[in-house]
């Protein structure tokens, strides 16, 4: 069995190979709805040679994604360059292993149920998933695996790109953890105040959180930038940047 994985943000999108016992690849690329099948074909072929990976022995292949317009060209490369029929997340017939207990479930995004049950998987709930993307999101699982809600706030490399644009005179910086919390420069100055904010927001959140609903939550930190807050945050007890590839995984098993 060789399983490719396909997670499609709305920045980046993930590739990744399982092969029945560990995760052997990992390659994102930036997401275009326009890329078509052949492109990522031949974009993918070259990618795994280089990691010695045969191309033609992937057996099994699983999509998550939030663009729509990109699923057309992702299941036709699935279809026509490796003969496998792929299971979509959200599509009917598609176990997802998480119960929905929120208004209206069909706004819930792919990604999040599969970060959802990529934790239930691993971690003891309830739980708060905290996924530092284009948006920063808090999602709440309860220990009966339900999906039950959550947050959605402006991601980091968001507000700083806004940040620059919206002002002449603030030039673009690197996301970095600065050496005091009062800058003595510009640069070090929107480092401070993007890296504490985030900090702010996502300690104060789970507080605000934990104080209206009462329950113990184990609180976990995913996607692209989280690794960053390690060691800075009071409340994030765990950080795993495999979170929403294992749920991926868990899908394909579950609707195998």
């Amino acid at each position: 069995m060789m399983l490719l994985a396909i997670d499609s943000g709305n920045t980046n999108t993930l590739f990744a190979i399982h092969d029945g016992k560990n995760w052997v690849g990992e390659w994102r690329i930036g997401t275009d709805a326009t890329r078509t099948a052949d492109e990522f074909a031949v974009w993918f072929y070259q990618l795994m040679n280089m990691a010695g990976l045969d191309f033609k022995e992937i057996t099994d292949c699983v999509i998550s994604t939030v663009v729509p317009q990109s699923l057309f060209n992702m299941r036709n490369l699935a279809r026509r360059h490796m003969g496998v029929e792929p299971i979509i997340i959200g599509e009917e017939g598609v176990e997802i292993g998480i119960g929905v207990r929120i208004d209206q479930p069909q706004q819930v995004g792919a990604d999040r149920l599969v970060n959802a049950l990529g934790a239930v998987t691993k971690y003891k709930g309830p739980l708060i998933i905290i996924d530092s993307g284009t948006a920063t999101t808090f999602d709440i699982v309860s220990a009966d695996r339900h999906f039950e809600g959550g947050v959605i706030a402006p991601g980091i490399n968001l507000s700083m790109r806004a940040l620059h644009e919206a002002a002449a005179q603030l030039p673009r910086i690197e996301i970095k953890k600065p050496d005091h919390v009062v800058g003595k420069d510009t640069v070090s100055a929107m480092q401070s105040g993007v890296f504490w904010g985030y900090i702010g927001l996502i300690d104060g959140l789970v507080w605000q959180i934990r104080k209206e609903d009462g329950r113990d939550f184990t609180v976990i930190g995913t996607g692209g930038v989280a690794s960053l807050f390690e060691g800075s945050s009071e409340t994030i007890t765990h950080y795993d940047s495999q979170l929403t590839i294992d749920g991926l995984y868990e899908v394909w098993r579950l609707n195998k």
